[in-house]
């Protein structure tokens, strides 16, 4: 098929005498998807398809209420490839999709059958001892993580069940080092749950890296001879932390300030000396993605590994010639490539990386091409049979979204790029000023549409992740990734190699002088008004559907890819249409935001408020406000005790921290949020109470109210489901006779929400913040 010949087709379709009656039309239109249907089982797409219909499988397994038997998924991929063995067409596409669920499925049962994660129950004093595995030194304070030789409850004097990990963190600099067996006093809780419904679940993330309790330092870190001597991946581990330490010392004195510290987190993946402020600059910007080591820094590391190892072979013209240099160099540039993604940490997204990269690379190695999606989806195949976790995290969406987009931009502008008439090719002979403009002006451009490309590919899963645009990252890109791609990585790789000679000082200065720049880049775009506007949190169903058509876009080949754009509109549509919740709860309790009759969001927060938590509120609701903004609390009345409100149709709302207060509260005010327990017949009828036990049980609540009723209600957590990951709820009381989600709240109130003092109540106990860093 020509290049032009899809869009012929459509042409001769609807230029056809005939087309448009109705016999005629259903006619040509099935001839013409048969045609196109045709051109994708050429280009043979339903390989593409294979790790989509993986991810579906994993993502049932998710879904589960409970946890599956380790038989019924292999029962299933026996079964459903069995079928596909023995039949032919369709049924035999229907069988291998079925085999690729069922093989996602068993690949999430059987990962989360080997972790080794058990994790604390609730916040306890503990006397502990392990192994120090970790070590990231920040500007103030520290945190290590440590591998559990020893647990004790300080409070029960008995015995916990051991977690394989836990995360501590301390005041000061460290005073341990990777691979040293300590002991010291903590105080640790469990790993939070999500802060929202459908947010970041920081308790599943954990346990899938056998991390089962968080919490920090009481006293000093005392070193102590181990009664075991650690296996050889612990001391292995240790070295390359110390080593990454060193490094990151070196560097961040050499160049010093903030460009020091993002240096060096772009060469050993250390990046708790980056200060909240230069944090918040980039993600404004668009220029976050640097931050951490992946796709980016792993393809300019193999590149420039690759081109050089080329280069090098390519000055013996005897090798050049006789030899293939090029397998060569790929070959060299994997092993550099391995050696990078061990020496930066190994995070979960430098592997993925490193996975897509030698995917890539063994490409050439067997003569094939290495910008490909078959080659995407064969890494995709791998990193979610290895880790099928990461299809829930934004690290593996965001990367492979890009990578994909580019790559299917990159094969649509060669089979529609214009091309010059063949009278006109050698005519002109452009000097060397003329071909250097040129070459730097395609370069530039390239930048361009790969980042709008990029841009456009990852700003779904951004504003679901993050609830977040950076409409000003296009800017912000093309000025600083040409910095980051000619300066900063290659000095990286440069210094790494001195630095054993010592001869590394001047490379850091120069990559120092380059991330200088990128810092300016991205200051003044971040300064641009509206650079970071805040996106509402969308519905499950709705980001499932602009996936869909992000899907149908990039796997597509032929006009059957431009399906997408009635889902894109569909998705448009609907999510005009989705309302705000009116309240927002904190799954402890002790936290709420509810809408006013001004319609913007107020806090109820007796305590100082979890800036963590409303960090992931604030954006979520569309609102782009900081969480110290004292406007947060400008309608909200409160004490020691509690605080209360007004909704917009004239009831009130009440957050009281203890049994007293939320007993007072109920003859006030129609909603009323406690953290402690407290009997469901408290307030009485007509009235709707949220107690500790409430919490305990659904975790994090967010509810719309529509005509004095409770319209919908979700909460972060279901009872129902009992996952590894998930704590046991408490058990079920008794639900009162009539509940507001049926009655409403009819009472209105005859007083002012403001709340009387009360200097006699005794100040509650304050758990300390836990929150992860």
């Amino acid at each position: 098929m020509t290049r032009r010949a899809p869009s012929r087709a459509l042409a001769a379709v609807l230029a056809s005498p005939g087309a448009w009656s109705h016999a005629g039309f259903q006619g040509r239109v099935g001839s013409l998807l048969g045609r196109w249907l045709e051109e994708e089982r050429d280009r043979r797409t339903g390989f593409l398809l294979l790790p989509v219909a993986f991810a579906l499988g994993i993502l049932a397994y998710f879904a589960a209420s409970s946890e599956p038997t380790l038989w019924a998924g292999p029962v299933l991929l026996l079964i459903a490839g069995t079928l596909a063995m023995r039949c032919d067409g369709v049924p035999r596409a229907i069988a291998i999709a079925l085999a690729m669920m069922a093989a996602g499925f068993t690949a999430g049962t059987w990962r989360t059958a080997s972790m080794a994660a058990p994790m604390l129950e609730r916040a306890i004093p503990v006397s502990i001892s392990g192994y120090v595995e970790q070590v990231d030194a920040g500007p103030r304070r520290h945190r290590i993580l440590l591998r559990v030789t020893e647990l004790a409850d300080e409070r029960a004097g008995n015995s916990q069940r051991l977690p394989f990990r836990v995360r501590i963190g301390a005041a000061g600099r460290p005073t341990v080092e990777a691979g040293t067996h300590v002991t010291l006093r903590a105080r640790l809780a469990p790993p939070s749950e999500p802060a929202m419904p459908g947010g970041y679940d920081f308790r599943r993330d954990s346990f899938f890296r056998s991390v089962g309790g968080v919490g920090y330092a009481i006293g000093r870190i005392e070193v102590e001879p181990p009664k075991a001597e650690p296996d050889f991946i612990l001391l292995f581990n240790a070295f390359i932390d110390r080593a990454r330490n060193t490094m990151t010392d070196r560097i961040a004195q050499t160049i010093g300030g903030e460009a020091g510290a993002l240096s060096a987190a772009l060469v050993t993946g250390k990046r708790s000396l980056i200060s909240n402020v230069t944090n918040d600059v980039l993600r404004a910007s668009g220029l976050y993605h640097i931050v951490s080591i992946s796709g980016l820094h792993m393809v300019l590391a193999a590149g420039v590994m690759f081109w050089t190892l080329r280069a090098l072979l390519a000055l013996s013209p005897a090798l050049a010639l006789r030899y293939p240099i090029k397998k060569w160099a790929a070959a060299g540039a994997m092993l550099g490539s391995i050696g990078y993604c061990v020496f930066s940490g190994s995070e979960v997204a430098t592997e993925r990386s490193l996975i897509m990269m030698l995917v890539m690379l063994g490409a050439i190695l067997v003569d094939r091409p290495a910008l490909a999606l078959r080659n995407v989806a064969i890494s995709a195949l791998i990193v979610l049979a290895r880790e099928p976790e990461a299809l829930l995290g934004p690290s593996f969406q965001m990367s492979y979204a890009a990578v994909a987009a580019l790559i299917a931009g990159n094969d649509l502008w060669r089979r529609y790029r214009p091309e010059p008439e063949p009278e006109l090719r050698g005519r002109f002979r452009p000097g060397f000023v003329e071909r250097a403009g040129r070459a730097m002006l395609v370069a530039f451009l390239g930048i361009m549409a790969t980042t709008l490309l990029a841009s456009l590919a990852t700003a779904p899963f951004s504003a679901w992740h993050f609830h977040r645009l950076n409409p000003y990252g296009l800017i912000g890109n093309a000025l600083a990734i040409p910095l980051v791609s000619l300066v900063v990585m290659p000095a990286g790789v440069i210094g790494t190699m001195l630095l054993p000679f010592g001869l590394d000082g001047w490379v850091w200065l120069v990559m120092g002088e380059g991330i200088r720049g990128v810092l300016f880049v991205a200051g003044k775009v971040a300064g641009i008004e509206g650079a970071a506007p805040p996106v509402p949190k969308a519905p499950g169903h709705l980001f499932a559907l602009l996936v869909i058509a992000l899907l149908v876009l990039v796997i597509f080949r032929s006009p059957l890819r431009f399906l997408a754009l009635p889902l894109v509109l569909l998705w448009a549509i609907l999510l005009k249409a989705t309302p705000l919740p009116d309240l927002m709860i904190a799954p402890d309790g002790r936290m709420a935001l509810f809408r006013d009759a001004s319609g913007s969001y107020t806090l109820l927060s007796p305590a100082s408020p979890s800036s963590f938590t409303l960090q992931q509120w604030l954006p979520a609701l569309g609102d782009a406000r900081r969480p110290d903004d004292p406007t947060l609390r400008r309608r909200a009345h409160c004490d020691r005790m509690g605080c209360t409100g007004t909704l917009p149709d004239g009831r009130n709302v009440a957050l009281s921290l203890t049994p007293e207060a939320a007993r007072l509260d109920c003859q006030r005010a129609q909603i009323v949020i406690t953290p402690v327990k407290a009997e469901p017949a408290l307030c009485g009828p007509n009235r709707l109470l949220l107690s500790g036990e409430s919490f305990a049980r659904h975790g994090a609540l967010q509810i719309h109210l529509r005509d004095g009723r409770i319209a919908a209600r979700d909460s972060s957590l279901d009872p129902r489901k009992t996952r590894p990951w998930r704590k046991t709820p408490p058990p079920m009381t008794e639900e009162p006779a009539t509940s507001p989600i049926e009655t409403g709240f009819p009472e209105r109130p005859s007083a002012s929400p403001q709340r009387p003092r009360a200097p006699d109540r005794l100040e509650p106990e304050e758990d300390p913040a836990l929150a992860p860093q």
